[in-house]
């Protein structure tokens, strides 16, 4: 069994002695006390030396990489052809991987190899032997500042810094553009006041100023090739009979210089903005098509690096850039901010302002998604990002036309759509509410209503009397119906007495008064 230890002067394997110490785990450390003991277990059976830095950096990023240098495989190739049967120990599963699929050699990773590349480590000096420890040190500390900057220089993050500093210095070249378009207006207005009512653009502006000079020579001078023919006739028109004051040749040229300036950092700019929007579609397209390559550069600079922002949530990138916002309506326990730098984005924009906070919330939850696929996919691709965007859009739809959605030919749609929009009243205009009085005018259909107002009366008062006799009637019925029903009330009251049983004598008496009745 054979051991494969990595070294900064170059791969050292050994020879394992004694199989059975390995299984030993807790133990093994005591087989490396002394370089004795450790000799006895281990024997150095090759070392294969890196002639310069660069093989020693190549064979430790093919390490790291999982994959097997070519002087390790020429070294595993003269070795272990004569023992097929042998197994190799190595401290890497990614590298014992890829020598079993190269060299069909038997690899072993475990705990017990890992317990045993520590003790070697511990004993290396005394197992290499023909090594000094200072060379070692030195071969050690060149190989780390190599592999160092050999991370640095193809790491994804790099390709980051890059795309944050573009976006910052496009921000700082828009104030400095800005602030060099009000100087040089504010100094040119002073001799042609009118020119900057009539050209609104800066660059035309700027152009303009530096072709022309004064405006004495505006007549002469022919602006085809930055303005329209309209805007130069207005401008001629206005040179002649301009309110501005006179200025010298110096001041001219130094107005021009400045616009000499203006005009190059304005190209410089436009330069920067491509490769922008070119190093943005390379490194995050599903994000670019989403949010835009300006608003998703500044996500990306905002969090740091295109991986910090795949590790944040939908709720984060939402309202990322409005953290003043956040904390102090947190503070002042008000509502909080629904969008940050998304609120910059083209269907964001397109909403209405009722719908803003809703396209913000799906398109962050999108963005995030998307972010992540930039950050952590294999493949750099746009389709992801065009389904959401295609998804975004017609959610957008839906909520700009107010929910409104076929139901398998039913009516149900219809009636949620009248019930929640407002429906259009129309309202006539009444004359008559402009009198604040009370008093109504008489008319003179009312002064003939009034001779009919007695018979009016008249009627009136016969349904009162019949309502009167109805009423009397049926209060007299009620009374009857009283008296019948008391009647029958009193009758049983007097409760008749038993009577006693009829004597002989009494019965005479009786049959004597009915003989003579």
């Amino acid at each position: 069994m054979f051991v494969l230890y990595e070294t900064p002067a170059g791969y050292a394997i050994f020879k394992l002695m004694d199989e059975k110490k390995l299984e030993q785990v807790d133990n093994l450390y005591l087989e490396f006390e002394t370089p004795e003991k450790a000799n006895k277990l281990l024997k150095l059976k090759h070392f294969e030396k890196f002639n310069d830095t660069t093989e020693a950096l190549a064979a430790a990023t093919a390490a790291v990489e999982g994959k097997v240098a070519k002087p390790l495989k020429k070294t595993l190739k003269k070795l272990l052809i004569d023992e097929v049967q042998s197994s190799l120990l190595v401290a890497d599963a990614k590298l014992g991987t890829a020598i079993k699929d190269k060299l069909s050699v038997q690899c072993v990773y475990n705990t017990g190899v890992q317990e045993l590349m520590r003790c070697i480590r511990q004993q290396a000096d005394s197992l290499l032997g023909g090594l000094p420890k200072k060379e070692m040190t030195a071969m050690a500390l060149g190989l780390a500042h190599s592999l160092s900057r050999y991370k640095l220089k193809f790491s994804p993050d790099k390709i980051d810094t890059m795309i944050v500093q573009a976006q910052c210095l496009l921000d700082d070249l828009d104030k400095e553009l800005n602030n060099y378009m009000m100087r040089a207006r504010e100094w040119y207005g002073w001799h042609f006041p009118e020119l900057g009512k009539i050209i609104t653009d800066n660059v035309a502006f700027v152009k303009t100023i530096k072709l022309v000079g004064t405006r004495d020579n505006m007549a002469a001078a022919d602006l085809s090739d930055i303005l329209p023919e309209d805007v130069e006739e207005k401008v001629k028109e206005a040179a002649e009979i301009s309110m501005g004051t006179e200025i010298s040749e110096e001041d001219v040229l130094n107005i021009q210089c400045l616009c000499d300036e203006i005009i190059s950092i304005n190209d410089y700019r436009t330069h920067l903005y491509d490769y922008l929007k070119a190093r943005m579609m390379a490194m995050a397209p599903n994000l670019t098509v989403l949010v835009g390559d300006t608003v998703g550069a500044r996500l990306i600079a905002h969090a740091g690096s295109l991986i910090n922002l795949a590790k944040h949530p939908s709720s984060t990138v939402q309202i990322l850039g409005a953290e003043k916002a956040l904390f102090r309506a947190l503070k002042t326990k008000k509502d909080t901010p629904k969008y940050g730098l998304i609120y910059h984005a083209q269907l964001v924009g397109q909403a209405s302002q009722k719908n803003k906070g809703k396209m913000s919330r799906s398109l962050a939850a999108k963005a995030s998604l998307a972010t992540r696929v930039d950050a952590f996919g294999e493949e750099a691709t746009f389709e992801l990002g065009a389904a959401h965007k295609v998804k975004l859009e017609a959610r957008l739809r839906l909520l700009e036309e107010g929910n409104l959605r076929k139901l398998s030919g039913t009516g149900k749609a219809k009636a949620k759509f009248e019930k929640y929009q407002a429906k259009s009243e129309v309202f006539t205009y009444q004359p008559e509410a402009d009198n604040t009085l009370n008093v109504k005018k008489r008319k003179h259909s009312e002064a003939e209503e009034e001779e009919s107002t007695p018979v009016k009366k008249e009627v009136k008062e016969e349904p009162a009397e019949e309502e009167a006799e109805l009423k009397s009637e049926k209060k007299k019925k009620k009374k009857k119906k009283q008296k019948d029903e008391e009647a029958p009330e009193e009758e049983p009251k007097p409760e008749p007495e038993p009577e006693e049983a009829p004597t002989p004598a009494k019965k005479k008496k009786k049959s004597k008064k009915e003989q003579q009745e």
